[in-house]
């Protein structure tokens, strides 16, 4: 007998077999997973946001204050007066959690926006709580009065 290389027909069919019992195992898994996935990453995305925020307002020297459109849009403000509204000449980045996390909302309590002083500290108030859900869980960030950001 020659010495042949290659796969024989039974070889692909069980390889190709052994693929279609692990993909049909683990979509479904994947699919039940991808709600908490989401709110995970949604959570990292404000934390970042935030904490991003935080480092800009001690590197620029002025008031960063985030503020809450509604349940998915939020703006980043660059206050450089200092004076907690927007104005002509001040940076505004606004950023839509829907753009990437469909189904994941937060309800911040709207008199509590958080606003990082000069000195990295939480401006005006001890802390913030933001709460992110959707269909299947929440999350909550809070910013403590030294200008912390954790996911809870």
């Amino acid at each position: 007998m020659q010495n042949q290389k290659g796969f024989s027909l039974i070889e692909l069919v069980v390889v190709v077999s052994i693929m279609g019992i692990v993909a049909g195992t683990a979509i479904p898994v994947y699919h039940n997973m991808k709600p908490q996935i989401n709110i995970n990453s949604a959570a990292r995305q404000v934390m970042g946001d935030l904490m991003w925020a935080r480092m800009q307002a001690v590197s620029q020297n002025n008031r960063y204050k985030i503020i809450f459109l509604n349940d998915h849009q939020y703006q980043i403000l660059d206050d450089d007066n200092n004076n907690g509204t927007a104005d002509i000449n001040e940076t505004i980045i606004t950023k839509d959690l829907q753009n990437n996390y469909l189904d994941v909302i937060f309800n911040p309590v709207p008199s509590q926006y958080p606003i990082f002083s000069p000195d990295g500290l939480l401006y005006g108030l001890l802390e913030v709580t933001i709460t992110l859900e959707n269909p299947h869980g929440e999350k909550s960030l809070t910013v403590a009065r030294t200008g912390r950001v954790k996911i809870n």
